[in-house]
């Protein structure tokens, strides 16, 4: 096959890989696995150049380490302090002790199955200690749990996982050197790496910062992103000719820049390349796998798979509980670091390529690892009831939880449930409470919730994607629920839930743009505002109105724009002075309440076929204060109330046929 050929092969499967993997809501490092796996030389062999692809997958590690050193910062590890160096260190250091004094046991009563010497084991206990950051920060982060109790723990063990990659990519190469040269080999390596990385960073950050305004004053986009390729690939080169390992140089790279004001800059022209190169390492790594040695030694594989996945879920579950977690926290967070991580194939391909690991038991090593990240979106999804089934407190917990909410909401009737407590929701509760609206907000951020609560706002902790948590904040009951969040997943689930058993209440979402307003209509969602699109407006009306158009036809040029838009705010409540020829040809709305012995009492909203004479049915509230659903079978009574949206002469026809047969 031709260069071009094997390039389009990549990407193809690429592609496909992908697509299976967000139709199955799966993380795309998955796909990328089972690509590798099914076009290897161990499956339909259709590349022969797995040397190629394994170069380029290594650049996928280097730019993995340099967004890494770009997240690097004292103040973050301030914050996660307890976690990381707690947890995290605990972690790390007690699964490589454990794991090496493991295997070695097993070398020695059964050495014709399990031979490795110490250095082996211990190369392969510090791959074992590694989680995958890609795929459980994806996870979480489509759940809403990084800023949970176990999320913020299970954050803290991957970052310090993450900096703990640093020292072993210069240990495991000394590893490889003779008994007698050990010592001194990593006496070499550690004084490589302390002096060089001592000179980067003693002069580097200013010299970096000089260099970045430099190239920054040229404008130039291409430049700028040439010049970050540059000085990444720069200085992995740098530290891999002194006889370390690319990846470190890519972090001091990302740490350099992460004390720049040109950090978020570099962050985002950096993550194409980060991803797709990422991947092109995990393609890398399935290819790699022979799956008919698999089949031969499957037990050793499930063995491998089963020992030290249940292993890690113990330690960290044992370990989280000992620093105070609760037990529930503790099994969760336990559960969600069990699988094996990116840099664990990276250590493992290091003591692969100094020759530590013995040949027959890499497979089996590497099928496990495999398998463990395969199972990782399962083991999450089901989490929760894993927790529930081994952890007895945790029911309870979860009802003292819905009982807090079903508390704040007992009292409340007709009020708005506003999921998230961002800026947005904060903003929207300020609104209603001076409207004399009662709300209840639902939010994960439990330091959040705290402050806002002391401070006598009506929110809890709660996952509003969760049937409990809005059932227990008065579902039933609400007039409205808003969605203040961006996350698109869970907006469909509250959507779902709502719509399931709820209907009569309307739904508002927010979003981003555009880009899934079919999406969520289609969801159920009464109205989405898309955040773009009012920036867009505003701009547009203060800039009219700074150039000279009148204030009055600035309001209604924007309001023809909403008109267009948003369903709901088509059309007003006319008065006395709108009734100009030009006002007439808008869209108004129009209230009719239904008199005692209407002629409309007791027939469906379908027999008056509104809709043909060109008006719309916008909201219907019945006679006891209840909001009701607007189908072509409902019912009306007298006193119920309609708002109709439509033209000046259109709104008079349907009235005269409500009200008059």
């Amino acid at each position: 096959m031709t260069g071009l050929e094997i390039t389009l092969l990549y990407l193809l499967a690429a592609v496909l890989g992908v697509v299976v993997c967000r139709y199955f809501h799966l993380p795309p490092m998955l796909g990328y696995l089972v690509v590798g796996v099914a076009i290897g030389p161990n499956a339909l062999a259709l590349s022969q150049n797995a040397d190629g692809v394994r170069h380029l997958g290594e650049f996928g590690v280097v730019f993995l380490m340099f967004v890494i050193g770009l997240e690097f910062n004292l103040p973050k590890l301030r914050a996660m302090r307890q976690h990381v160096f707690g947890l995290g260190l605990l972690q790390v250091a007690v699964t490589i002790t454990v794991a090496t004094l493991a295997t070695m046991a097993l070398s020695l009563f059964a050495p014709r199955v399990w031979d490795m010497t110490w250095q082996a084991a211990l190369a392969l206990s510090c791959a074992l200690s590694m989680s995958s950051t890609a795929i459980v920060v994806t996870l979480m982060v489509e759940r809403l749990e990084r800023e949970s109790e176990h999320g913020k723990r299970v954050m803290g063990v991957l970052l310090f996982q993450d900096l703990a990659v640093v020292p072993l990519l210069v240990l495991i190469p000394a590893l490889g050197a003779s008994a007698e040269e050990l010592a001194g080999a990593l006496l070499i390596a550690a004084a490589k790496a302390i002096g060089l990385i001592t000179v980067l960073l003693m002069g580097g950050q200013h010299v970096m910062r000089r260099w970045l305004t430099l190239v920054a004053r040229r404008k130039s986009e291409e430049l700028f992103v040439l010049n970050l390729l540059f000085i990444t690939l720069g200085l992995a080169w740098l530290t891999e000719l002194a006889g370390l390992s690319l990846a470190l140089g890519a972090f001091i790279a990302g740490m350099l820049i992460s004390e720049t004001e040109f950090k978020h800059q570099v962050e985002t022209d950096i993550r194409p390349f980060h991803d797709v190169l990422l991947g092109l390492f995990f393609i890398s790594i399935g290819m790699l796998l022979d799956w008919r040695l698999v089949l031969e030694r499957w037990p050793m594989v499930l063995l491998l798979l089963a020992v030290p996945t249940l292993f890690k879920a113990a330690l960290v579950t044992a370990l989280s509980k000992m620093l105070g977690a609760g037990s529930g926290v503790s099994l969760r967070t336990g559960l969600y670091l069990a699988q094996a991580g990116e840099f664990g194939f990276v250590l493992l391909t290091l003591a692969q390529a100094n020759s530590l690991v013995p040949p027959a038991l890499l497979n089996p090593i590497l099928a496990s690892m495999v398998l463990s990240m395969l199972a990782t979106p399962f083991i999450v999804m089901y989490s929760n009831r894993i927790v529930m089934k081994l952890v007895a407190s945790e029911w309870l917990q979860q009802s003292l939880q819905m009982t807090a909410i079903a508390r704040k909401s007992i009292n409340a009737n007709r009020h708005v449930i506003i999921c998230g407590y961002g800026r947005c929701g904060q903003n929207l509760a300020k609104m209603l409470e001076s409207q004399g609206i009662p709300y209840i907000a639902l939010d994960l951020d439990p330091d959040r919730v705290r402050q806002a609560a002391a401070a006598g706002d009506s929110v809890v902790y709660g996952d509003a994607a969760r049937l409990q948590a809005l059932i227990a904040s008065g579902l039933a009951r609400a007039s409205a629920v808003v969605i203040t969040y961006l996350d698109v997943a869970s907006a469909i689930k509250v959507l779902s839930h709502t719509h399931e058993h709820a209907p009569q209440v309307p739904v508002i979402v927010r979003t981003q743009d555009d880009l899934s307003l079919d999406v969520l209509r289609a969801a159920g969602a009464t109205e989405v505002v898309p955040e773009t699109i009012e920036g867009s407006l505003m701009l547009a009306s203060h800039a009219l109105a700074l150039v000279g158009v009148p204030m009055r036809r600035v309001i209604r040029i924007v309001q023809d724009q909403r008109d267009a838009r948003y369903k709901l705010l088509r059309g007003f409540f006319h008065g006395a002075d709108d009734d100009s020829v030009d006002e007439l040809q808008h869209e108004r709305l129009i209230t009719i309440t239904l008199p005692m012995g209407a002629k409309a009492s007791g027939r469906s909203l379908g027999t008056y076929a509104l809709d043909t004479v060109g008006t719309r049915v916008v909201s219907l509230r019945h006679s006891n204060g209840s909001a009701g659903t607007i189908t072509p079978d409902t019912l009306l009574d007298s006193g119920d109330t309609l708002v109709l949206s439509g033209k000046a002469a259109a709104l008079a026809v349907a009235e005269l046929k409500l009200l008059k047969g």
